[in-house]
């Protein structure tokens, strides 16, 4: 079981793990173990998302998702098989994590009275500047 918060928690049977070698340096050790994990779980058809939160992951996330709607997280970080089962766990974590809250509603504000009269202030004074380059025929 995958506990992302005290509502959502994706069960072990819908995260499904591969292994392949790694690549990069390594030795002998990287053409004889696969340690290389591949964690795939399907977002669509999952039921333990909330429908909003499967919505916000699928939009954040739509160019990391296949066509048929699953999310692979890759780690190659360790040698050890184990570890890199736990890193593609805590980033899929991670991931949900940050789009389980929805995003604050922006306020329009209007701009302060000073902040008009600052603007204002400035403008003229580049005006006056640029002004003063011109050259004047009398």
């Amino acid at each position: 079981m995958l506990q992302i918060n005290s509502t959502i928690a994706i069960p072990d049977d819908e995260l499904q793990f591969s292994f392949s070698r790694s690549s990069g340096p390594g030795g002998q050790n990287v053409n004889k173990v696969s340690s290389k994990a591949t964690l795939r779980w399907n977002v669509r058809g999952s039921s333990s998302l909330p429908a909003d939160v499967r919505q916000r992951f699928l939009t954040t996330y739509a160019s990391k998702i296949t066509n048929d709607g699953e999310i692979l997280v890759v780690s190659q970080e360790s040698r050890d098989q184990p570890k890199n089962i736990e890193i593609c766990r805590k980033k899929l974590h991670d991931m949900i994590l940050a789009v389980a809250r929805p995003p604050k509603k922006r306020r329009a504000t209007k701009p302060t009275k000073g902040s008009k009269v600052r603007r204002l202030n400035d403008k003229k004074s580049r005006s006056q500047v640029k002004a003063n380059r011109q050259v004047r025929d009398e």
